[in-house]
């Protein structure tokens, strides 16, 4: 499991308001050797920017929503940034502020400040209204709350964004000042311009190794994704049911979320829940977590609750794999699920670099500061998603498809 459950007491980390640090950083594209060194992006690209530009020209209060793949699309967010002459502050989830001295320090300088996705974070929450209510700077939020690994793919967005966005337009429109609050959907798509079966190579004959498989190098790539897949997920079921199961794909990958969540969610909600997965591992670590973080909990209690932690974290990595998504084989969707093979097995996945990446900025949608009450999904909601969507759908066209011997 990854390092994003921090076992102590939160503490709000404010954005920092100076304008020299990410001046500096702009000026010298110091996010640029990140990029290239920690997530192999060495382009990019950025589309539609003169709407941003429009709605920073109209004083508007600005939310950047972008749809969130990679743990690069933060610092990609600041070419676009740059692009538009301007700064951007940016809600991050608090575990990145401790993983590292330089990677808080960053972070922080950049514009970002904490958000605790372990409970109500009122304290990020007042912050960020207040940043679109002064239209002080753009607000970037990934309304997805978790990285996805799936580029073409928009996982369920979580209503906080509408309630941030909606509190803020309210503030505005008592100002009297004519002022708006907008969304702006940012569609992020990479593209990989390299060799993918020798990128790929060496993570499939690992995890073969791992499997006590001979390397199957005699498959085709995409046969041999396909079975590698098969067999971590025959694994988990046995792990957690005692047996593979039966039944299509779809059905396997719910089938086993359920078996990971629903007896936490009896135990520590009353009853098992339905929906999206995101939401209900929140709702879940919501409960688990307080009593980790004050202390008090003797060894056996506290192991026990690292073991559900581990269980929830697992089911939402299953949710990232769409039964779906190799259907459609193209060379962007492989590599994707190579890399979180390798993510979920190892906790990392290995850079393999000649990724381009594509910004583009979607038309603003104006948020009316009263929610309609009768509308089953938030208005708000349901058109950044349809936007956001439709972007990806449109630039999931560019990627090559993949062909049997060519890659």
């Amino acid at each position: 499991m990854q390092n994003i459950v921090i076992e102590k007491p939160y503490k709000f980390v404010p954005p920092h308001r100076g304008n020299w640090w990410p001046s500096f950083i702009q000026a010298f594209d110091l996010y640029w050797p990140y990029l290239r060194r920690s997530e192999g992006i060495v382009s990019c690209e950025i589309r539609n920017s003169e709407r941003l530009t429009a709605s920073l020209k109209a004083g508007h209060g600005i939310m950047l929503a972008p749809n969130h793949c990679r743990n690069g699309d933060p610092i990609v967010m600041g070419a676009l940034a740059k692009k538009v002459g301007t700064h951007v502050f940016a809600m991050a989830s608090w575990h990145l502020f401790n993983q590292d001295g330089f990677t808080s320090f960053a972070i922080h300088k950049m514009g970002g400040f904490s958000i605790y996705r372990e409970g109500v974070d009122r304290q990020a929450i007042n912050t960020a209204i207040e940043i679109l209510e002064t239209a002080e700077r753009p607000l970037v939020v990934f309304p997805e709350g978790a990285v996805s690994r799936t580029n073409d793919r928009l996982h369920a967005m979580l209503d906080g964004v509408a309630f941030i966005a909606r509190t803020a337009a309210k503030r505005r429109q008592k100002r009297g000042d004519g002022g708006r609050v907008v969304i702006h959907p940012i569609a992020i798509k990479y593209l990989f311009q390299g060799d993918l079966k020798a990128s790929v190579e060496g993570v499939l004959s690992d995890i073969e190794h791992r499997l006590s498989w001979h390397p199957q190098t005699h498959s085709e790539l995409l046969e041999r994704i396909t079975r590698i897949g098969r067999a971590l997920l025959c694994l988990k079921e046995l792990e957690y049911f005692g047996r593979e199961q039966s039944g299509p794909f779809e059905d396997r990958l719910t089938g086993l979320i359920d078996r990971l969540l629903g007896p936490l969610e009896e135990e520590w909600l009353g009853e098992q829940q339905a929906g999206p997965v995101v939401p209900r591992v929140k709702s879940l670590r919501m409960k688990i977590l307080p009593e980790m973080v004050h202390g008090g909990l003797d060894k056996q209690e506290r192991d026990r609750r690292w073991k559900q932690l581990a269980a929830i974290y697992l089911a939402q990595q299953i949710s990232c794999y769409p039964p779906d998504y190799l259907r459609n084989p193209t060379v962007d969707r492989l590599l994707e699920t190579v890399e979180r093979f390798e993510e979920d097995l190892t906790d990392k996945a290995r850079v393999h670099g000649s990724l381009h990446a594509v910004i583009q900025v979607g038309e603003p949608i104006e948020v009316s500061p009263v929610r309609d009450r009768k509308a089953a999904v938030d208005p708000v909601m349901a058109e950044l998603d349809q936007a956001l969507q439709g972007m990806l759908d449109k630039l999931a066209s560019e990627s090559p498809l993949y062909e049997a011997g060519s890659a």
